[in-house]
């Protein structure tokens, strides 16, 4: 556990709190994160079943996974060994039969079967085949979406949270400035991503890295057009831009950052684009402060880029904090528009202006933390775009 017990003792009582808001009496949550977040477990298990029992009616989280995984929640959690409860291997891909009939049978003997049960319908690990189970074992409950609750609760993060994310933002820097150190004419994309992975492991001379939930974007030529590309073992070619979009991450907890850089210089579009998108990124910045609304930032946003003529469809940013694969943002707020929810000191974000276009694009981010003021940006890198030979 990288927190006291008070802290995870208040994550559950604000999880308890929310839950009986919405009427709800169990929770099942699969999210490996909001299983870290509630008990500290922290394995490379979630590709088998496995959840975190949240009950009103039970003091603490009961932890329900693989066999051979029940001495990983010993180990990183400090949950009475009565809550540490293990399945046989034999509910592992098996057709007969489901990880999520042994959850319902363990609510049964446990009084726990009945009334409101909540699962998170759209998380990442929890299967079609896992509410299934659920709903034919689990006749006398109602199964209700509990999704993004526990994530609405982490939205706002603790002091000792923004510490941990502060070095993550640490070894974001480091590996930004060498992924941009690599990105040369006639490197394999492979043997720049191999340095990025160095560098985000490895950390700092005080603190390690891990690994994060994403690995390295690199999308490099025509292939900045789209955002989501990783790494080939083609070579840098001069004359074209690569987008490096990566991530520090430091206890499973994640400082994102996206620059552009091209290979000798620039052709006028790109330069003056990543300028508008510098503009743009600093005015909804700006922008920021408690009380405004998700909507109110992408529209400064959207107001200081109005004169360029560039639009950009999709959202301008999202929250961030504590995640496993595939994905480093929490799945609550988005700076777009609709998107109201206010925001408080301790919320994080990425803000990634990203402009795509039919065969070439920029990225230029920021992440930042809600303060009591405004926005503090958690790393200090330059916020342009970068030329190289």
């Amino acid at each position: 556990m990288h927190f006291t017990v008070g802290e995870y003792d208040a994550r559950l009582a604000k999880v308890k709190a929310s839950m009986a808001e919405q009427g709800i009496d169990v929770l099942l949550s699969a999210d490996p994160a909001n299983m870290c977040y509630l008990t500290g477990y922290d394995g490379w298990s979630f590709y088998v079943p496995q959840c975190v029992i949240v009950a009103l009616s039970h003091p603490g989280p009961i932890w329900v996974g693989r066999g051979m995984d029940a001495n990983a929640a010993k180990v990183t959690t400090r949950l009475p060994e009565a809550d540490i409860v293990p399945y046989p291997d034999d509910y592992v891909q098996n057709p007969a039969k489901h990880a999520y009939h042994f959850v319902a049978d363990l609510l049964k003997s446990r009084g726990l079967a009945k009334g409101v049960i909540a699962t998170e319908m759209d998380a990442d690990y929890f299967t079609a085949r896992a509410q299934a189970a659920l709903v034919e074992s689990l006749p006398d409950a109602r199964l209700v979406s509990g999704q993004a609750l526990v994530n609405r609760v982490r939205i706002v993060k603790s002091a000792a949270e923004l510490a941990i994310m502060r070095q993550a933002a640490m070894i974001a820097e480091k590996t930004m400035q060498t992924a941009i150190d690599h990105i040369r004419p006639g490197v394999r994309q492979c043997d720049a991503a191999a340095e990025i992975y160095k560098a985000q492991i490895s950390g700092t001379t005080e603190f390690g890295g891990d690994y994060t939930a994403i690995c390295p974007l690199l999308p490099t030529g025509r292939g900045t057009s789209t955002p989501h590309l990783t790494f080939t073992d083609a070579p840098f070619v001069r004359g074209e831009a690569t987008i490096i979009e990566i991530a520090g991450a430091r206890l499973r907890y994640h400082v994102p950052m996206a620059r552009t850089v091209h290979l000798g210089p620039p052709p006028p579009k790109l330069a003056d684009t990543a300028q508008v998108v510098v503009d743009g990124l600093t005015a909804a910045l700006d922008a920021v402060k408690p009380g405004i609304t998700c909507e109110e930032v992408e529209a400064a946003w959207r107001a200081a880029i109005a004169k360029s003529g560039l639009v950009k469809e999709s959202r301008l940013g999202y929250s961030i904090g504590l995640n496993y694969p595939p994905d480093w943002g929490e799945k609550t707020a988005s700076l777009r528009p609709g998107d109201r929810t206010i925001l408080e000191p301790g919320m994080c974000f990425h803000m990634i202006p990203g402009i795509w276009l039919d065969d070439w694009g920029v990225e230029i981010s920021e992440a930042f933390r809600v303060t009591e003021t405004g926005a503090e940006t958690f790393c200090n890198f330059p916020r342009k775009l970068f030329v190289t030979d």
